[in-house]
């Protein structure tokens, strides 16, 4: 397994590093839900990698306790969780990915272009990145209290695609029209809806996980980011 230390002025911290087999490549910078680098996210990375990417998932959680490594499958593990979502520092999670930016340019065999992906919280991070950083392309996933910072919709520099589950039980319809009153007509934004589907339809093995949209999402992203990487 490959890492990348990452320094930032407020310390440094490492990121989960997935290779693909020809360079020079993109980067996707991939962010993490609040389990954090976990299998699930590091499976992620790894497909990343399949599909051509140098994929990158930085340990956003590090300011709290470096190296979090959790699931979603018991109720202690979702209570850690959440204690970690409510400690954690938004404003520099954001921070955390540009620097991860900055470093995986700097790396061997990434040829300038980033994306960033996220689910979860790291959906929400995602859209906050798309804003405030300097990426050229973002992939949001179902990004919890994303309508509460809709309006730095006009920062949007560079594409954005969103996927939101239809019953999502974190982002209701309000929030969600909210969110699709601020970016439904985005030049630079597509948004994407999946009536049936819950919160985290995208997450292997999750409660809610539904393959076909899972699919249909992760296709859709591929498609964005081939147009807007490559």
């Amino acid at each position: 397994m490959t890492k990348l230390n990452v320094t930032t002025p407020d310390g440094s911290f490492d990121a989960y590093v997935a290779m693909p087999d020809i360079l020079p490549a993109p980067v996707v910078v991939v962010v993490q839900e609040i389990f954090g680098v976990n299998a699930v996210m590091r499976g992620i990375a790894d497909d990343y990698a399949k599909q051509g990417y140098i994929a990158v998932c930085p340990d956003l959680f590090w300011r709290i306790e470096p190296g979090i490594d959790i699931t979603d499958q018991s109720e202690a593990e979702w209570k850690q969780a959440f204690g970690y979502y409510q400690a954690f520092n938004v404003d520099k999670g954001v921070e955390d990915i540009a620097a991860t930016m900055k470093a995986a340019r700097g790396m061997d065999g990434a040829n300038g272009k980033v994306g960033v992906v996220g689910f979860c919280l790291g959906g929400l991070l995602t859209f906050l990145s798309a804003t405030r950083t300097d990426g050229d392309a973002f992939a949001a996933y179902y990004g919890g209290g994303m309508n509460n910072y809709m309006a730095e919709a006009d920062n949007i520099k560079n594409p954005l695609i969103v996927h939101l589950a239809g019953k999502d039980e974190y982002i209701p319809a309000e929030a969600q029209a909210v969110i699709k009153d601020a970016l439904g007509d985005h030049p630079l934004t597509e948004l994407h809806f999946y009536p049936d589907r819950d919160h985290a339809f995208a997450r292997k093995g999750g409660a809610h996980y539904d393959e076909g949209d899972a699919e249909t999402a992760n296709e859709r992203t591929a498609e964005f980011f081939d147009a807007n990487l490559v």
